[in-house]
């Protein structure tokens, strides 16, 4: 059982900045992709961004250049720094970690953004 605890969401204007935290409850270099995710109301979860142990990463068109995931593997967490947020970067963020050795994946509870005009 893998557990991941998401925090720093809040609520801020557009064009300010937020960094999401996702700590993980077992070593995180032994998690093939860990990543975030979003559901914005009425949609579905969407990918944001994801970081392989080999740290490739992966984001959805409407944020590269202004969101940035990493790690911190001394401290098990995953991040994801959010910058120039939008209104429509309004949604619950969720993180997820799999890996070939588990037989599912697993997600936090989210955290939620919320982003004024």
């Amino acid at each position: 059982q893998v557990q991941l605890v998401e925090s720093g969401g809040g609520l801020v204007q557009a064009g300010e900045s937020l960094r999401l935290s996702c700590a993980a409850s077992t070593d995180v270099l032994t998690i093939d992709v860990m990543g975030w995710y979003r559901q914005g109301p009425g949609k579905q979860r969407e990918l944001v961004a994801t970081l392989t142990r080999g740290g490739n990463t992966n984001y959805a068109d409407s944020v590269r250049g202004r969101f940035v995931i990493s790690r911190d593997n001394a401290k098990n967490t995953l991040f994801l720094q959010m910058n120039t947020l939008k209104p429509e970067d309004t949604a619950r963020y969720y993180c997820n970690a799999d890996s070939a050795l588990w037989r599912r994946d697993y997600w936090g509870q989210g955290t939620q953004v919320t982003v004024s005009s």
